[in-house]
């Protein structure tokens, strides 16, 4: 059956892709800054913060399978295009996340000498996969033109991910440690979360010159009173989180969940901007939602698959938090 474009089933199917793909931002967006902020002088505090990641951070993993499952099988010809142009950077960011999984088992599951070497390749292994991500996510945007300005987009969109992954990282820390260690990641947290502003302007404004259309979408008229008060709102979130980190530690660590808070709240702003800037395009300019469709019976197949996968994930993905809420404690497997 021939896809219409106000057939629902492509919408669901890309705001469940779209929901994914947050979900992992945020969630092994965190981890992945953790290993990228680790600090090679202090082994207590390596220590520390990989238990803090420890019983999450390869379940947080399973959203971007999902995410890469709903793009092959609702998306197939978007999929198809996206691994055409972008072939290289995702198999260095899985090379990554391999090496990140193969050093997290030697140091922390078998007692080594070599865990400053084996904690090295996990920081490494986390700077290759974000920097890989950000690159690929800057692909995209620019519609994998082969021009100059995208390359250098890309690699803008690169370093800005990586801010991004420090910022929401180090705020993970704050709520998850505390003393010297939660002294640093406050630091960390403020001097990542001003990069992390600039990137977005910088994102932004780029974004705005580079497409007409987009430039229309947000600073035509009637939407552009509509959209006024998001530039205040980011103002304010980054300026209670770095009032907060400055004054880090407060007694009894109250609100020690604000920064990590606002970094969530700023992922899902910028999620929010990215997706209402290109639909209804999945590829900007030359596949719409509707054209890179499957089938009508294939979507509603997998979509019945998809209702029963989908809160199975949610449902371990919440449980897991609630058993290892609290702070970092030691973590050991021998």
């Amino acid at each position: 059956m021939p896809l219409i474009d106000n057939d629902w089933l492509p919408l669901a199917f890309v705001i469940l892709m779209a929901l994914s793909f947050l979900i992992y931002a945020v969630l092994d967006g965190y981890d992945l800054g953790v290993g990228v902020l680790l600090p090679m002088q202090d082994q207590q505090q390596r220590d520390t913060m990989i238990s803090s990641i420890g019983p999450f951070w390869d379940a947080n993993e399973t959203w971007l399978v999902l995410a890469i499952g709903l793009l092959l099988i609702a998306f197939p010809q978007a999929h198809s295009l996206v691994l055409q142009h972008l072939y290289l950077p995702v198999s260095f960011m899985l090379l990554g996340l391999i090496l990140r999984g193969v050093a997290f088992d030697f140091r922390t599951k078998a007692a080594s000498k070599n865990k400053k070497s084996w904690d090295l390749a996990f920081k490494g292994g986390s700077i290759l996969a974000t920097l890989m991500q950000g690159y690929m996510l800057g692909r995209y945007v620019m519609g994998f033109s082969d021009t100059s300005a995208s390359y250098a987009f890309a690699a803008l969109s690169a370093i800005c991910v990586t801010a991004g992954y420090c910022y929401i990282g180090s705020a993970w820390l704050v709520m998850k440690t505390t003393g010297k260690l939660q002294q640093k990641a406050a630091s960390w947290c403020f001097y990542s979360a001003l990069l992390t502003a600039l990137g977005i302007i910088a994102v932004c404004l780029t974004n705005l010159l580079i497409s007409p259309e987009i430039f229309d979408k947000w600073l035509g008229l009637p939407q552009v009173f509509i959209f006024l008060p998001l530039p205040l709102l980011f103002m304010i979130i980054f300026s209670v989180s770095c009032f907060y980190l400055k004054k880090v530690p407060h007694p009894d660590d109250n609100g020690c969940w604000l920064p990590f808070a606002g970094a969530v709240l700023v992922f899902i702003l910028c999620f929010s901007g990215l997706a209402y800037s290109y639909f209804p395009y999945i590829i900007w300019q030359e596949l719409t939602i509707w054209q890179a469709a499957s089938a009508r019976e294939s979507l509603q197949f997998i979509f019945y698959g998809a209702v029963v996968v989908l809160p199975t994930i949610v449902g371990y993905t919440i449980f897991s938090y609630k058993v290892f809420w609290g702070k970092a404690s030691k973590l050991n497997y021998y």
